[in-house]
């Protein structure tokens, strides 16, 4: 297995939300409990505290997809070395049934061994692959659900500004569309090779 090094980010704790999710949450928290405006269901929100906490998650967001790649390539090393060490059990076994060809038994018992050892670690890498995957996918379905509230929000707040006046073409009671924005390049950069 490979040893750590200064150019690998840090495992996510098992015990803490990744810090992109941290920040988003925050910025929920911020739009949740802002300060109603008088006379009015639009609330006052720190644009710049907000778009800052925002720019953060965002930038973070490729170090813990890096640090869930790294996951992967340590279980690919685990698996190689496992392998590997199978084989050498295999060998082992091999040369010592040629050295005892009338004891058979004991060269079924090596191979059969050697074969469960590496059965267990396939089985073990499989493991660990699945919850690899389990964690990234958790981890970019509550991004998903986070980032889709803000969103939400933010076209509220901005419908609500606009007033009753500006929506031209909306019946009563009817909300603008939210707006689209286009996806921003080189988000996820680390995905190009």
């Amino acid at each position: 297995m490979s040893t750590d090094s200064p150019h690998d980010p840090p495992l996510p704790s098992a015990h803490e939300p990744p810090r992109a999710e941290q920040l988003l949450r925050r910025v929920a928290d911020i739009i949740a409990s802002a300060r109603p405006m008088p006379l009015s269901t639009s609330v006052m929100v720190n644009r710049d505290e907000v778009l800052e906490l925002l720019e953060e998650g965002i930038s973070r967001l490729p170090d813990e997809l890096r640090a869930a790649r790294w996951l992967l390539k340590e279980r690919d090393e685990y698996l190689a070395s496992v392998r590997r060490e199978g084989d050498e059990i295999l060998e082992a076994a091999r040369a010592r049934a040629e050295a005892m060809v009338q004891r058979t038994e004991v060269t079924k018992a090596a191979d059969q061994r050697a074969r469960q050892i590496v059965e267990r670690a396939e089985a073990h890498a499989r493991a660990m692959r699945h919850e690899v995957e389990d964690y990234c996918d958790q981890r970019l379905a509550s991004f998903e659900i986070v980032l889709d509230r803000i969103a939400r929000s933010v076209a509220e707040g901005r419908a609500r500004l606009q007033g009753p006046g500006s929506g031209a073409g909306l019946s009563e009671g009817e909300a603008p569309p939210a707006p689209e924005s286009p996806p921003e390049p080189g988000m996820f950069d680390q995905d190009v090779g």
